[in-house]
């Protein structure tokens, strides 16, 4: 493409028994989270406070935590639901926790999200724990703390209460930082040294209020639900995993250290039977990270719905538009990794639809740079979000 017998049997037992051992020990380099992107469910969700309906995790104390994941119950929608919208970080699901919340008693308990590990930790033994976080737009405060905690046996608790335990892994910059970010995943990372026999990881604030720090989140001005007097924060894509000794914990947030913006906007497109095709594929919008060109879940949904409609009618023909900031404009012009992202865009685009099935005579690529800002920036967005807002790549029927 051009583009821009009884012996016999107690051998096979014996083999079978060392094979079951070896691997109940082979951690290296192994999730030893099940379900860390809470995507397997054991029968339909259909209500708020249903992680347990997320196979291996479950609400330690008396306030349930939330699996969020896409059907027809809206509450609990992705990427769109009761608390605000984001896309998945891993696969079409994620689960929700109150971190933290003002009152006395607070106005809202804390929530967490526990599972068993795969198999226990072994003393002395480096593990490399990541989880993501993303805090909603309902939630009317925004919290440090969020951390995870190791244990040998599962916090049990029927009270509405904090969990005050050992926060075994946090946010290398926690005691200044605020994950305040909610249109982006966030990033907690750290290497966690066994005491062993460690079972379970549990993920929230573990931290009294008094030493907590919080701050007001602004009310989006096109927030469609109510604001809950919190820090609710989004949770996806959880692992630990055993470390070689020679092996150090690859941390996002320590290979970026916020450079440039890590903010991805997300747009939730609202479809509907008064539309025409053409409409409703330029309605599509894909949004990017700053420098990348990595298709996200949501992007990929898009692309999908596109594929489709032009696999129904094959006359479509369409134009391809792949945009930049200017920031990443002005960035590439000494560093060529941030270099043509417009045209690195469209072309992930073009190739996952080529794949589609679509033909690349159907396909135009337009390279448009930062030069056409996005219309759904308005003078009220801080400047990361008007960046952010038009790392994009957009679509025009022809």
């Amino acid at each position: 493409m051009n583009y821009v017998s009884n012996n016999i049997k107690k051998i096979s037992a014996l083999l079978f028994v060392g094979s079951v051992s070896f691997s109940i020990f082979a951690q290296d380099g192994e999730n030893l989270v099940p379900n860390g992107s809470f995507e397997t469910t054991d029968g339909k969700v259909k209500k708020l406070g249903a992680l347990f309906s997320a196979t291996g995790w479950e609400s330690p104390t008396g306030m349930s935590a939330d699996l969020f994941t896409p059907g027809k119950v809206l509450e609990i929608n992705t990427p769109e639901n009761i608390y605000g919208k984001e896309a998945p970080k891993e696969g079409s699901n994620y689960a929700g926790i109150v971190a933290y919340s003002v009152g006395k008693p607070p106005k809202l308990a804390r929530s967490y999200a526990m599972t068993r590990l795969e198999s226990p930790l072994k003393k002395g033994k480096r593990y490399c724990v990541k989880f993501n976080v993303s805090l909603a737009e309902a939630s009317k405060y925004a919290s440090n703390n969020i951390a995870a905690n190791f244990s040998k046996k599962p916090h049990s608790s029927t009270v509405k209460l904090p969990l005050i335990e050992k926060s075994h892994i946090v946010h290398p910059e926690n005691d200044n930082i605020k994950f305040n970010k909610t249109f982006s995943w966030e990033q907690i990372c750290g290497t966690y040294v066994a005491e062993g026999g460690e079972k379970y990881i549990t993920i929230g604030n573990f931290t009294a209020d008094d030493k907590t720090r919080s701050e007001r989140n602004p009310k989006p001005k096109d927030l469609k639900v109510a604001q809950v007097i919190a820090a609710y924060y989004y949770l996806d894509d959880v692992s630990v995993v055993l470390l070689d000794d020679e092996e150090s914990c690859n941390c996002l947030i320590a290979e970026e250290k916020n450079e440039f913006s890590t903010t991805i906007y997300q747009k939730v497109v609202n479809l509907n039977d008064k539309m025409s095709v053409n409409e409703m594929i330029q309605a599509q919008q894909l949004f990017f990270g700053f420098g990348k060109e990595t298709l996200s879940p949501m992007g990929q949904d898009a692309l999908d719905f596109i594929a489709e409609k032009m696999a129904a009618n094959p006359a479509l023909k369409l134009e391809v538009q792949g945009h930049s900031d200017a920031m990443e404009d002005k960035v590439g012009e000494e560093r060529e990794a941030f270099a043509d992202m417009d045209t690195k865009r469209l072309n992930a685009v073009i190739s996952y639809l080529y794949e589609k099935g679509i033909a690349e005579s159907r396909l135009i690529p337009s390279a448009q740079g930062s030069e056409s800002p996005n219309e759904d920036s308005s003078d009220s967005d801080e400047d990361d979000l008007k960046l952010a807002k038009n790392r994009r790549v957009t679509f025009k029927v022809r």
